[in-house]
């Protein structure tokens, strides 16, 4: 039986945590802040072009996010090639997973214009759909460059190589403010396009970032070792297959929450533009905090997965332990931030007196869940390590779906708690999401579980 220091406390593991997930969370935050500034651009139009804005990246995450999970696979992959000192199947992956995140972002493309035209069935408010069409089309194709961003980002950092998709993200921020300046308000002769310079602006910051990231992979010293080229030898149809077989069950997991989250959207849709806009500004908010916990669950995927192929059993669960524990000291600070500065932060979207309340009102449920959501997105970093991905699966399926939006739906419907019953609906997902997939990773790792890659 292992010591509680040994396993949930590690000054060692903590520190090494810390040092990778840094650029990770900055890296995540930069993702988010494009989706902020657009928002709070945005918000300068109005009420109505908010809630569009609102209305589309809730459904248009929804669909990348699976694309982010089939991505996401080439992390532990690599990781544990790396840490079985296998380098030159590092550089296969790579190419296998390019071709496979290519052909995944085409897909998820289609699929978002498509969806695009389901929006006038979805009985939201009829002056926002038409900007909310328009907006998702143009966002539909930014999927691809940030498929091939991804594919490229996982592989670097699967070798525990944070920093360039960092320096990266951080660079189309600059660009992305600029670019949202000139389209969004018309300026440098260009005509003022409103939302939909918005969608624009994000297409040239995502297409930026997805071939910068390609030039450093494959231009940087350091990794040549790994032959990070697009030298296919052949079409490596079991390495493919064994990506999508991790992938797409992580993309489910990542869909679940996701689109839970759009379906409030939706909900929140039914209640008018005011409760959609008070929503959108919550959400926003909550999801830049959420990243921290994004860039500690990359680092907990990295760690696990690198002590798998060492073989080394207690690194992994130390890895994961450390991992959930810095995590919830984390979020448990952020807690502490929304509920004091609820008045304050939504007053940066809108002008709106009644937006501004009834996401003040928001933020209060938002703080609470920063502990859940940030623990059940460790867990699944953990799990993801063990290339334990089909029960985690089922596991957000439940929570979400089978719980968390249905309580929504009583809480703010049929009880008539409005919109904050939404939330405290999402609220009971994310928390019974993050109980079992804690004890999923206690259980996993429980005894000796040394994970062959060959059994992926």
């Amino acid at each position: 039986m292992l010591r509680f220091n040994q396993v949930m406390f590690n000054k060692e593991k903590i520190k090494e945590i810390i040092i990778l997930a840094t650029p990770v969370v900055i890296g995540q935050l930069g993702h988010v802040m494009m989706s902020v500034v657009d928002n709070i651009m945005v918000g300068k139009l109005g009420t109505i072009p908010l809630a569009a804005a609102a209305l589309a990246n809730s459904l248009f995450m929804v669909i990348m996010i699976v694309g982010f999970g089939i991505s996401l696979a080439i992390t532990p992959l690599v990781a544990i090639a790396e840490g079985s000192g296998k380098q030159d199947e590092c550089g296969i992956i790579l190419r296998q997973g390019l071709i496979v995140c290519v052909a995944a972002g085409l897909v998820l493309a289609l699929t978002s214009m498509f969806t695009a035209e389901l929006m006038p069935y979805m009985n939201q408010p009829a002056e926002v759909v038409p900007l909310a069409q328009s907006y998702l089309k143009i966002l539909a194709w930014s999927i691809l460059p940030v498929m091939l961003f991804q594919n490229y980002r996982q592989f670097s950092e699967g070798l525990s190589l944070m920093r360039p998709a960092m320096v990266i993200t951080l660079v189309a921020n600059v660009l992305n403010v600029f670019v949202n300046w000139v389209f969004i308000f018309g300026h440098m002769g260009l005509p003022a396009m409103g939302l939909d310079g918005a969608g624009f602006a994000t297409f040239t910051a995502r297409t930026f970032m997805g071939l910068a990231m390609m030039a450093y992979v494959m231009r940087s010293p350091r990794l040549q070792i790994y032959d990070p080229s697009l030298r296919f030898r052949k079409l490596d149809w079991p390495l493919m297959n064994k990506i999508l077989k991790i992938g797409l069950p992580i993309g489910g997991q990542m869909f679940f929450e996701v689109s839970a989250f759009a379906g409030a959207s939706v909900l929140a849709g039914w209640l008018g533009a005011n409760a959609l806009a008070a929503h959108q500004i919550a959400l926003n908010l909550a999801s830049i905090t959420f990243m921290f916990a994004v860039g500690i669950a990359a680092t907990a995927t990295v760690l696990v997965a690198n002590a798998v192929g060492k073989g080394d059993s207690l690194a992994a669960r130390q890895s994961g332990f450390n991992a959930l524990f810095f995590g919830l000291l984390m979020m448990s600070c952020f807690t502490a931030y929304y509920l004091t500065a609820r008045e304050f932060l939504p007053s940066l979207y809108s002008s709106d007196p009644q937006v501004i309340g009834i996401a003040a009102s928001l933020l209060v449920i938002a703080g609470i869940f920063q502990l859940s959501d940030g623990t059940q997105a460790i867990a699944l970093g953990a799990l993801r390590g063990l290339t334990d991905v089909k029960i985690p699966t089922v596991i957000t399926f439940l929570a979400f779906w089978g719980f968390g939006l249905p309580v929504s739906y009583l809480f703010g419907f049929i009880l008539d708690f409005g919109i904050e019953g939404i939330w405290w609906g999402l609220l009971s997902g994310l928390t019974a999401s993050a109980i079992l997939l804690t004890l999923r990773f206690y259980r996993q790792t429980k005894q000796n579980f040394l994970i062959p890659i060959e059994r992926i």
